[in-house]
């Protein structure tokens, strides 16, 4: 991650118009939205937002208790970059001649990814992993030239026992 980016988790209620409130806070304020990722937790009443964020202490300060006030948020946490298991995922169409293709499939097996579509005149590769080694492999697909490219955002979690869920006491 850049420096000053840090990665927020939320536990929201999974209605409509939820994702319209949350981001709408970030617009109101001026702070841009990095990385958004939304999906439903292991309780379909609630969804989970990972989303990451560039600023200092008092910007992450305040996105923390804006966050906090929203009636929809139940929880909000600042995940610890050293105790964080971070994953993103990635499609890229990349221009693939003939004469480069073996290069692109070592390429793609170091960086543990997948071809998942194969053309002509280019190949589609699928990746998951930390967002350094998702940026690294971008970086390398460069000199060949990048036809597509479509990133997921972090999903995170604390490494451990603890977690960020909801309790039916908490709810109440």
């Amino acid at each position: 991650m850049k420096k000053d980016q840090f990665i927020l988790s939320a536990i929201v209620n999974n209605h409509f118009g939820v994702l319209t409130r949350v981001s709408g806070l970030f617009a109101r304020r001026g702070y841009n939205i990095d990385s958004l990722n939304v999906g439903v937790t292991e309780n379909p009443k609630y969804s989970r937002m990972t989303i990451i964020v560039t600023g200092d202490e008092y910007v992450k300060e305040q996105i923390v208790r804006q966050l906090a006030k929203l009636h929809d948020v139940k929880k909000v946490q600042i995940m610890p970059d050293d105790n964080t298991v971070k994953r993103e995922h990635l499609l890229i169409k990349i221009k693939a001649s003939s004469e480069r293709r073996a290069e692109i499939n070592t390429a793609v097996s170091i960086f543990r990814g997948q071809v998942v579509d194969f053309h002509t005149d280019s190949m589609t590769v699928e990746m998951t992993g930390e967002p350094s080694k998702v940026d690294a492999f971008i970086n390398y697909c460069e000199d060949f030239g990048i036809l597509e490219l479509c990133r997921s955002g972090a999903l995170a979690v604390i490494r451990g026992e603890e977690s960020l869920s909801i309790d039916e006491e908490d709810n109440e």
